[in-house]
């Protein structure tokens, strides 16, 4: 029987190895890909709000679609070691599944189906691009994109509870504030304020795993 009745999946640097707007930031030169770097890490250990900088990586880097397509694939090429394992397992033992990212649902959607989630249990901020491909704009209301956002969201989902939350940054441990169990993943990059607010540490899917199903 499995300790939590719903598992909560971020995808940068949890589910893949890399930070998508980041890599997105690496294809419009060192200097873009430095100052984006530097604000997703800020971000992520909660020396900057979220709000503060989502907007203005998105300035930088305005990704058209086939760039989102090609993110979709790098997820997939560095993706976690057991990830997909793992979440075949929890679904097979009634677990529910659900990413919740600050990252680009047009990215995330196809690595999520590729790991066996489905489009509806992705929840991430949309993008918008014209006919040809190029970018016009992202969600600017989507919660994801701000600090609290996840916890909101996962809030709006009433999931089976108890719930356990897994990511990386402080915008994932933020949904330990509404009642769920935060596990934070270190597998990719450890963050030392957000290992000190964390219940669990765990470094792979397989601890996931049995974490979840002892």
């Amino acid at each position: 029987m499995s300790r939590f009745r719903s598992v909560v999946l971020d995808v940068d640097s949890t589910l893949s190895g890399i930070e998508g707007i980041d890599w997105l930031a690496e294809r419009r030169g060192p200097e873009c890909a430095a100052r984006s770097v530097e604000l997703t890490a800020q971000a992520m250990t909660g020396l900057l709000s979220l709000e503060a900088v989502y907007g203005l990586r998105m300035d930088a880097v305005r990704p058209s679609a086939g760039e989102l397509a090609a993110l979709a694939l790098a997820y997939r090429v560095h993706h976690a070691t057991g990830a997909r394992e793992t979440i075949a397992k929890l679904a097979a033992a009634g677990v529910t599944l659900q990413i919740v990212s600050g990252g680009l649902r047009e990215a995330i959607e196809p690595f999520a189906a590729w790991l066996g989630v489905a489009g509806e249990a992705v929840h991430a901020v949309s993008i918008a691009t014209d006919a040809e491909g190029n970018y016009v704009g992202w969600d600017t209301t989507s919660p994801l994109a701000t600090s609290a956002g996840k916890s909101v969201v996962v809030q709006r989902l009433r999931l089976p509870e108890p719930v356990l939350a897994v990511g990386d940054g402080v915008t994932d441990l933020a949904i330990r504030g509404i009642g769920a169990t935060f596990a934070a993943f270190t597998g990719f990059v450890r963050r030392d304020a957000v290992v000190r607010g964390a219940d669990h540490l765990i470094t792979s899917f397989d601890e996931l795993h049995r974490l979840v199903l002892p």
